[in-house]
C-alpha cells in the first residue's frame, strides 16, 4: 500500500499488491490512522473482501457451502475457554512448565498436546477442541475433517480430542488429502504463495472451463497427488476423460432426437422383449448399467466419489462398443422391430445412468457436442 519493497519474510506476487490497492479504495483514510489501526484494518477489510472472493470463485465452481466457519469466531465467542474448562473439570488436562497440556497419550496419540501455552496463549489445537463441541452441539454424530498432505499427526490428536470429552473417537473421520499440480505443455507449474507463483481456482476454470475442472480434481482418489494436464482436459477428444462421458450422453441424446424424426416410439418400456438383447455387447452394457446402485452406495461409504466418475467411463466405453456392433434405428425403408425398441429402451436407461452420475459430480450432462 506505500510501495514500499517487500520484507525479506514476506509474500510476494501481484496479488498482495491488488489486495492492497482494494483496501485503499475501500478505506482511503486508513494509511493516516496510527500504525496498530492500520495493520488491523488492513486485515480486517482485506479478510472480508478476500473471504467474498472465495464464495464467488466457489459458487461459480458450483459449489456452495451451507455454512462458513471462521476459527476466531471460537476465540472472541469464549468457546475455546469453554472447552479448556471443561477438559480441566473431567480431568483430561494437566498442568506441566507453565502450560497446560491435554493427555493425549491415555486416548492413542504419540504424545500429549499442549493446549495453554506457557505465555498464556491457546496452542493450535485448543482450536480444534472447541470446534469439535461447536460440531457435536448442533447435532452431528459424525465428524469429517478434510486435512492437507503434512497432516496426518493431527488424526490421533483429533481422536484423542473426542475421547478426552467422553465420546467415541470413531465420531471422528480424517480425509487427508495430497497436492495439485497444473501441466502446461508437458511441465509442471511451480506454485508458491509466498513467492507469488500462485494458479488459482479461477486461472483452472478458465483454461478448461467448468466442468473439466469439476471432473479432473474428483476423477482421482483424493489421497493421490494429481496432475491436471491443461492441452488434455480442455481438448475435445476420447483421451479426455469428461469429454468421453459428455460425447456418450449427447450421442444417446442425438439417437433419441432421431427416433422421434423417424417415427420410431420405443414403446411401453413394460412390455418391452428384453429378452431380444441377447448380443454379447448389449450384455456388457446392461452388466454396467446394474452396478451403478453399488457403485453410488460405496463411493458413498468409503467418502470415494472418484469411483463414480470411473463408473462412468466404464459405461461410456460399454455403451460406444454397442453403439459401434449393434444398430439401433432402422436404415432405409427397414421397419422397426421390437429389437429396435429394446435397444431404443437400453439406449434410454444408459443416457438416465450417465445424466444421474454426471448430476452427483456436478457436471453437465450436454444434448449436443
Amino acid at each position: 500500500a506505500r510501495g514500499e519493497p517487500v520484507p525479506e519474510d514476506g509474500y510476494g506476487g501481484d496479488y498482495i499488491a491488488e489486495i492492497a490497492a482494494s483496501v485503499l479504495q475501500a478505506e482511503p483514510d486508513v494509511l493516516g490512522l496510527p500504525e496498530d489501526e492500520v495493520a488491523e484494518t488492513f486485515r480486517r477489510v482485506g479478510v472480508g473482501m478476500m473471504f467474498e472472493q472465495i464464495k464467488r470463485s466457489l459458487h461459480d465452481f458450483g459449489t456452495d457451502f451451507d455454512v462458513y466457519f471462521h476459527e476466531d469466531s471460537l476465540h472472541s465467542s469464549g468457546a475455546v475457554d469453554r472447552a479448556v474448562e471443561r477438559l480441566k473439570e473431567a480431568g483430561s488436562l494437566y498442568h506441566s512448565e507453565g502450560a497446560w497440556w491435554l493427555r493425549s497419550t491415555e486416548f492413542g496419540d504419540d504424545k500429549d498436546r499442549p493446549v495453554i501455552k506457557s505465555d498464556g496463549q491457546p496452542a493450535y489445537i485448543a482450536g480444534d477442541l472447541a470446534y469439535y463441541l461447536d460440531k457435536r452441539s448442533r447435532g452431528f454424530d459424525l465428524c469429517v475433517y478434510m486435512l492437507g498432505a503434512d497432516h496426518h499427526g493431527y488424526i490421533n490428536r483429533l481422536k484423542a480430542a473426542a475421547a478426552a470429552f467422553g465420546d467415541d473417537p470413531g465420531t471422528v473421520e480424517v480425509l487427508i488429502g495430497q497436492m495439485v499440480n497444473l501441466v502446461r505443455g508437458g511441465e509442471t507449474v511451480r506454485m508458491s504463495k509466498r513467492a507469488g507463483t500462485v494458479v488459482t481456482l479461477e486461472d483452472l476454470v478458465d483454461a478448461v472451463g467448468v466442468d473439466a475442472a469439476r471432473y479432473s480434481l474428483i476423477r482421482a482418489s483424493v489421497d493421490s497427488p494429481l496432475d491436471i494436464d491443461q492441452e488434455l482436459w480442455s481438448s475435445r477428444s476420447n483421451e479426455n476423460p469428461v469429454f468421453y462421458v459428455q460425447y456418450a450422453h449427447s450421442r444417446l441424446a442425438s439417437i433419441q432426437r432421431n427416433a422421434l424424426e423417424l417415427g420410431v416410439d420405443a414403446g411401453d418400456p413394460e412390455r418391452t422383449d428384453y429378452g431380444l438383447l441377447s448380443h454379447e455387447r448389449e450384455g456388457d452394457l446392461l452388466r454396467e448399467l446394474a452396478a451403478f446402485p453399488e457403485k453410488v452406495e460405496m463411493a458413498t461409504r468409503l467418502r470415494e466419489p472418484h469411483r463414480i466418475a470411473r463408473y462412468l467411463e466404464e459405461l461410456s466405453s460399454a455403451y460406444h462398443k454397442f453403439y459401434d456392433a449393434c444398430r439401433v434405428l432402422p436404415m432405409g425403408d427397414e421397419k422397426p422391430t421390437e429389437l429396435t425398441s429394446a435397444r431404443l429402451q437400453l439406449c434410454a436407461a444408459t443416457r438416465q445412468v450417465l445424466a444421474n452420475g454426471l448430476a452427483l459430480l456436478g457436471v453437465s450432462a450436454p444434448e449436443r457436442m
